[in-house]
């Protein structure tokens, strides 16, 4: 199914993407918020201390704290009491909170967390890649990535529906592209309270710390029980892929707006060629895709809404018919020479029946701008693979070379 948004015009507003994404916090009715300023994610937790101080959020408790691991290991006690918790950071951030976060999913919390994704250091930079998130993929939370500003609003309240649910019970990343759509004005339609209330239930967990039903969380595990412990994350990710679609058609039945739930098709019926992205990037990959395809050419866009739990068997189905993969990424694992987007889909089509050349190029670090003409570049070499029939591996792409 592609994405569909019924767009009521009347309803929209021009705010900032980070504003929007707060009003959504706000309206999934958070118990307690606790976050550290730092670019480009400061405007999400600066709109939401003004929301606390207006008292447009009642019954929360937003928390000041001195470090991002502050922040992330104050809300393992508060989810761990009961309380639907929330935090939003970016960059070195995330990573400062990166041993928490083995935690925070191992205790089976449903915290929800915006990442407003920015390039990691050395050297230091402000601007977005994807570097950031995907350094966390292994620990444990779902990881989902929002195309524009309207998806990561809505991505939010559809996040804390999925990552609550009993059968799951993990936390959730929304990754939104930093700056790009963090500090963008751009018409939005703002959550409404009364359609949130009925799409995302009272937060009721099922065990929580209490003085009058004493429990344990984070027990010390020896390995005769350890094993069982990553088991059983690793079966909640997998009921996770239904649930994530669920939530997404459940959105749309309310709201009106179908993103796809863990993927979502541009053009790819009978594309030979298919184009493998997530994020912002997907607008660009979209008007070079339709300015290709009035030229005759079978062009299509596969966009990836979820990272963790990855979406195997979905990507399979759209990927058979394909003469040649183009996967772009934002980040890069050093050693490897690969970004992680086309690692999974190697893997995922390995010892299939899918036999399809896959590509890779690691694109847009540290927010170098991706221009329509290297779309259109990309594109043109993966003609010439299907082509010659010779199957590529992954480069970096639109690297200066009197730098190097």
């Amino acid at each position: 199914m592609t994405a569909t948004r019924k767009i009521d015009k009347s309803k929209m507003v021009v705010v900032e993407g980070s504003y929007a994404v707060a009003h959504s916090v706000k309206v999934c009715r958070p118990n307690v918020i606790s976050a550290y300023p730092i670019t480009p994610q400061t405007h999400i937790v600066e709109d939401l201390s003004q929301f606390m101080a207006d008292g447009e959020i009642q019954n929360c408790e937003y928390i000041n704290v001195e470090s991002e691991f502050s922040a992330i290991s104050a809300l393992v006690g508060s989810s761990a009491a009961g309380a639907r918790s929330y935090s939003a950071t970016t960059s070195q951030g995330l990573e400062l909170m990166h041993e928490v976060l083995f935690n925070v999913s191992g205790m089976r919390l449903p915290v929800v967390m915006t990442v407003a994704n920015r390039a990691v250091s050395a050297p230091i930079n402000i601007w977005n890649d994807q570097q950031d998130s995907i350094s966390q993929r292994d620990t444990g939370w779902i990881q989902l990535y929002a195309e524009d500003t309207q998806e990561a609003s809505d991505m939010t309240a559809q996040a804390f529906k999925i990552a609550e649910d009993k059968d799951v019970l993990l936390p959730a990343m929304v990754c939104m592209d930093g700056f790009i759509l963090s500090h963008v004005y751009e018409p939005v339609i703002l959550l409404e309270q009364d359609l949130v209330d009925k799409y995302l239930p009272t937060y009721d967990p099922e065990f929580t710390l209490d003085p009058s039903d004493p429990r344990s969380f984070g027990a010390f595990a020896d390995p005769s029980t350890y094993t069982e412990f990553r088991f059983l994350q690793q079966k909640a990710m997998e009921t996770a892929l239904q649930k994530i679609e669920d939530a997404a058609n459940e959105f749309n039945e309310l709201f009106g707006r179908y993103y796809g739930g863990l993927i979502d098709e541009y053009e790819t019926e009978d594309a030979e060629i298919i184009i493998m992205a997530m994020g912002s990037i997907i607008g660009t990959v979209k008007d070079v895709i339709d300015a290709r395809r009035s030229k005759g050419e079978k062009i299509g866009l596969l966009k990836v809404r979820s990272f963790r739990p990855f979406p195997k068997e979905a990507i399979k189905k759209v990927l058979k018919d394909a003469k040649v993969v183009v996967v772009l990424d934002k980040n890069i694992s050093i050693g490897l020479n690969e970004g992680a987007l086309f690692t999974e889909t190697k893997s995922c089509l390995y010892n299939t029946d899918v036999n399809v050349p896959v590509v890779g190029y690691m694109i847009g670090h540290g927010g170098r701008d991706i221009p329509v003409g290297t779309i259109e570049n990309i594109i043109d070499e993966a003609k010439s693979v299907i082509s010659s029939g010779i199957k590529t591996e992954s480069q970096f792409t639109d690297v200066r070379e009197d730098l190097i």
